[in-house]
């Protein structure tokens, strides 16, 4: 008999329906609340996607799910509530990012990492009643870390093979990050009862990814890079981003119905797949990673700021062009919030903007000045939207317009991650200053810095050294920023989630932090 290895994982949920994934040992027919599919093989694994229709909007249903008929979710003697699918509005919505993997059982006893900020908000979750639960999470990157793998994975991989040293490179290896992660019972339940949406960052892939073209040239170099980033984006559709699609966007995904009408294993087919995603960087883009998930009047954009990068000529890009059209085009509609996803921050501490930027046109220098910014861009991390000069400039172009536009949206949310540190900040322009735009970061759920971080992370919202930053960019002839943005809160450090509470065209941003005793708000800003 077939068995649950990981899930139910809830997924795409509108009005009338919804998608669980699941992750079996074993071909199988795997039965949501009524609604049956048939798994498909990916190596020795097995996965489904069942996709849930004929809900009735504004209700609540329990599920369970069964293999072949047998119920294997619920777990017996399970302390939490059953699973449910709510077609009820979204008036409250997590997020965060960089939730590496534990390495203790108990979700209340901190490791060298902290305690787990959504383990914490699990648990308080399964005490409340259900009128209090999230409507929607989230997750803005990091998911797993393939590059900084657990004591426990590291020994694993060990028993595998001698080499690659530490290194994940196999579709099976990255599953196994996923079961690490993502199988502990707190958060096995938590994502059974509340959609979520994810996209990926550096760490789903490995540290620095595509963070130029020379970094593109050296991983090259490297003999197990090619089968590393096949399994890793391959691995990325099955556990992420095929749950990203609605019911619409997989009746119409090629790819998906090739895999559903397969009949055997196809691993070979994805991994063909993700090698021509990879090899899209630089131009010619046809796979898209972004998507879009509307919350009644409240529309989610998230941007592949990674994979979809145009590395080589004249400008350095976030996004192709083809890409950047369509973000244009979806973010403009009758919705009350615009939410724009981006696992790396638009607007960012004042100083950082502007070495970003002046980092850029240094590593675009021909000689020894271009080598040097180029490897003060690797290890410092210099690669988030301001680093792409022009994609940094469009994006808030794109805000401006829409600000400007007659069903303008009460509030714009640019959120993001990665910084492993939390803030708040507000934009402004000269034609809209009063426009509500925000960039609201929670980073992270779990993988706090060395303390050490925190001060250059404080120094870095110092306006003394955003000023002599700013006077060096001018002489550099890097155009003026097109928006100002002032701090609103922060930075917050420690395991936190980010959370947003909708009333019609009114938002509030809560900030919760982990502890022993659970989480603690550190900031609660009306928007």
């Amino acid at each position: 008999m077939a068995e649950l290895v990981l899930g139910p994982v809830l997924r795409h949920v509108d009005s009338t329906s919804a998608t669980v994934w699941v992750e079996t040992d074993a071909a199988c027919e795997v039965t949501v609340a009524g609604h049956a599919a048939r798994t498909f093989q990916v190596g020795e694994q097995h996965f489904a996607l069942v996709v849930v229709e004929g809900l009735e909007p504004g209700t609540t249903t329990p599920y369970d799910v069964r293999l072949d008929d047998e119920q294997v979710w619920p777990q017996p003697g399970s302390a939490f509530p059953p699973s449910r699918i709510r077609t009820t509005p979204v008036r409250r919505l997590v997020f965060g990012s960089c939730r590496a993997a534990k390495e203790v059982g108990d979700p209340l006893k901190p490791d060298k990492l902290g305690v787990d900020a959504l383990d914490s908000y699990a648990l308080r979750m399964k005490d409340e009643p259900p009128e209090q639960w999230p409507d929607a999470l989230v997750l803005l990157g990091d998911q797993v870390y393939a590059d900084e793998p657990t004591k426990r994975i590291t020994r694993w991989l060990a028993e595998r093979r001698p080499e690659p040293k530490g290194e994940v490179v196999s579709f099976r290896e990255y599953a196994e990050l996923y079961h690490e992660s993502w199988a502990d019972p707190e958060i096995r339940w938590l994502m059974s009862v509340v959609p979520t949406s994810m996209i990926f960052d550096d760490h789903d892939i490995r540290d620095d990814w595509n963070t130029s073209r020379t970094w593109r040239e050296q991983m090259s170099r490297k003999r197990w890079w090619p089968e590393r980033i096949r399994a890793g984006l391959a691995s990325y559709w099955v556990y992420q981003h095929l749950g990203n699609l609605s019911p619409a966007d997989l009746a119409h995904d090629p790819l998906y119905e090739k895999v559903r009408s397969a009949g055997g294993d196809v691993q070979p087919l994805l991994e063909d797949f993700a090698e021509q995603a990879d090899q899209e960087v630089d131009g010619g883009k046809s796979t898209r990673w972004s998507y879009l998930r509307d919350f009644g009047r409240i529309r989610l954009m998230v941007i592949d700021t990674r994979s979809g990068r145009i590395l080589s000529g004249p400008e350095r890009l976030m996004v192709g062009e083809g890409e950047f059209r369509w973000i244009e085009e979806n973010s403009v509609g009758d919705f009350d919030h615009l939410l724009i996803g981006s696992s790396l921050p638009w607007l960012m501490p004042h100083a950082l903007s502007h070495l970003q930027s002046l980092n850029e046109r240094m590593a675009g220098l021909p000689g020894w000045r271009g080598r040097v910014g180029e490897k003060v861009r690797q290890v410092a991390d210099l690669e988030h939207w301001p680093a792409f000069r022009a994609s940094y400039e469009r994006l808030a172009r794109l805000v401006e317009r829409v600000m400007k536009d007659e069903q303008a949206p009460g509030t714009v949310c640019v959120l993001s991650g990665d910084v492993h540190h939390s803030y708040a900040a507000r934009a402004s322009f000269a034609t809209r200053v009063e426009a509500k735009i925000y960039q609201l970061v929670c980073s992270p759920v779990h993988n706090d810095p060395p303390w050490v971080f925190r001060p250059a992370f404080r120094a870095s919202w110092s306006r003394p050294v955003a000023r002599f930053l700013r006077w060096w960019a001018d002489r550099r002839g890097i155009s003026p920023d097109p928006v100002a943005w002032r701090k609103l809160s922060g930075p917050h450090f420690g395991n936190s989630v980010g959370v947003l509470e909708f009333e019609g065209r009114e938002v509030r941003f809560r900030l919760e932090t982990a502890g022993k005793d659970g989480l603690r708000e550190v900031t609660s800003i009306p928007l």
